[in-house]
């Protein structure tokens, strides 16, 4: 079984359009169509429980972590966004979605800006650009989401591993918006879809893509403690 704790602020959920959109969470909806796959166990951690939802204890049980966030990225707590930063390094997967690009803890893995650029209220046509992916695995050459947030160029981020999708906004722009990385010895994807305001996780291209990300981002290796720099006091030669 693969334990996965899907994260969300819940906030913009508690207001009026989004709440009508997504009346149990984003993390909610995402929870609902992820327990489909009897390969999971589902868990949610919100902003505003203790340490946001993320202890140690949380993260150590945790295979992979389904990350978004937005309104209170600044005051995102630094302690447990380092702490999240070190169970990815020794080996819980990752998967970032939408806003989630510019967290401190995608920044901290990244170590880029992560900046990019955005509009509202655009249509966007997804290409899959890496169809030899796991993470492309049953999704068709491209799909259209009718409405969502346009993220544009330049998207400040190191040289992905691959990148398996490409959006296409129709006022002309273009994103890299699937994107898979490491750090240490954990597997992070980047997937750009899903702004609030537009009911993106309902569609089943996006489902799939998302249940196919925990999947790949599983731990390969799970090391027990922090990456560190070990003195080797003996080298004994064959």
């Amino acid at each position: 079984m693969i334990r996965v704790t899907v994260w969300k602020e819940y906030l913009h959920e508690k207001e009026e359009p989004v709440r009508h959109i997504y009346p149990n969470g984003i993390h909610g909806c995402i929870k609902e169509f992820l327990q489909t796959d009897e390969e999971l166990v589902i868990k949610t951690a919100t902003f505003e429980m203790p340490e946001h939802g993320l202890t140690d204890e949380v993260l150590a049980q945790t295979d992979v972590l389904i990350f978004w966030s937005h309104m209170r990225q600044n005051e995102f707590s630094d302690e447990v966004a380092a702490r999240v930063c070190s169970h990815v390094r020794q080996g819980m997967g990752l998967v970032a979605l939408h806003s989630a690009h510019f967290s401190k803890i995608m920044k901290g893995l990244l170590g880029t800006s992560m900046t990019l650029r955005w509009k509202h209220g655009e249509s966007e046509r997804v290409f899959c650009t890496a169809p030899y992916h796991p993470i492309a695995e049953g999704i068709p050459e491209r799909f259209d989401i009718p409405k969502e947030e346009m993220y544009g160029e330049y998207f400040d981020i190191p040289k992905p591993d691959d990148v398996i999708f490409t959006g296409w906004f129709s006022c002309g722009e273009v994103f890299r918006s699937g994107c898979t990385f490491h750090s240490g010895y954990g597997k992070i994807f980047y997937f750009q879809p899903g702004h609030e305001e537009y009911p993106v996780y309902y569609i089943p291209e996006v489902q799939k893509i998302i249940k196919n990300a925990v999947h790949w981002c599983k731990p390969s290796v799970r090391k027990a403690s922090p990456l560190d720099c070990a003195e080797v006091k003996e080298v004994t030669l064959p």
